[in-house]
């Protein structure tokens, strides 16, 4: 005689059902996101460190006084949201200690708009590279400013879906400064074949040329795959949503 096989209950309807939770090594990206954080401003801040123009990596503008603390201001700002950004995305830190989340969040909003976002925008006309690359510059601020005041604003409201959405975005976009010294490297890499033919032997105009398609591409590419992304999770999140 056959035993009665169990017939599994459904869940009540509106339930939402959760997946189990990862254990926090399970989110392979955290680690490397870090480590690439420290080495981006172990690399950048050192010159800036003692405050003398004269070791500044960026050409300062001696006409302007103010150009030089803006943009150290930048930079010491840029490497402090840097490193905020890893606990902002972690997920078992956001669950097991929300307040280090909260906290870390708005420190990354209330000082990164005034110390990253307007000193950027106010400096970036000044680029070096010439007016496409400045337009890069103005355009990041731009949507810097937006995607992280949207985000905040959000979670004022508690719409906690758009605030994710918008800070994302907003990481992203940070993390492009530092994405971008890795993308020059490997634009010059690749157009080194075409040095003599291209540029002329000119090594300065070869880098010159790769610097502003960089300027663009470190942070446009990243800023379309998180879109891509948020795309392609927004049915799954329909689907679990209560109804």
């Amino acid at each position: 005689m056959t035993q009665p096989t169990a017939v599994p209950t459904p869940a009540p309807p509106g339930r939402r059902t959760t997946p189990p939770r990862r254990p926090w090594w399970r989110r392979p990206w955290i680690a490397p996101l870090a480590l690439f954080g420290l080495a981006f401003v172990a690399y950048v801040l050192p010159p800036y460190l003692a405050l003398d123009p004269g070791q500044a990596r960026l050409p300062v503008r001696d006409d302007l006084a103010w150009h030089y603390p803006l943009l150290v201001t930048h930079i010491f700002g840029g490497a402090l949201l840097t490193l905020i950004v890893p606990l902002q995305v972690w997920p078992w830190l956001r669950r097991r200690h929300p307040s280090v989340h909260r906290w870390s969040g708005r420190a990354y909003v209330l000082l990164g708009v005034p110390l990253v976002g307007v000193p950027s925008l106010v400096i970036a006309p000044l680029s070096s590279l010439g007016p496409d690359a400045r337009i890069s510059n103005i355009l990041w601020a731009v949507l810097w400013l937006t995607c992280t005041v949207l985000g905040f604003l959000a979670a004022r409201r508690r719409d906690l879906a758009r605030h994710r959405e918008w800070m994302l975005r907003s990481f992203v976009l940070l993390y492009g400064i530092a994405l971008n010294r890795v993308v020059l490297v490997l634009l010059a890499l690749i157009m080194l074949p075409w040095l003599d033919s291209g540029f002329g032997g000119d090594t300065e105009a070869m880098i010159l040329s790769v610097a502003v398609s960089s300027s663009y591409l470190s942070w446009v590419l990243p800023l379309i795959a998180v879109e891509w992304w948020l795309k392609r999770r927004a049915p799954r999140r329909r689907r679990t949503a209560p109804h």
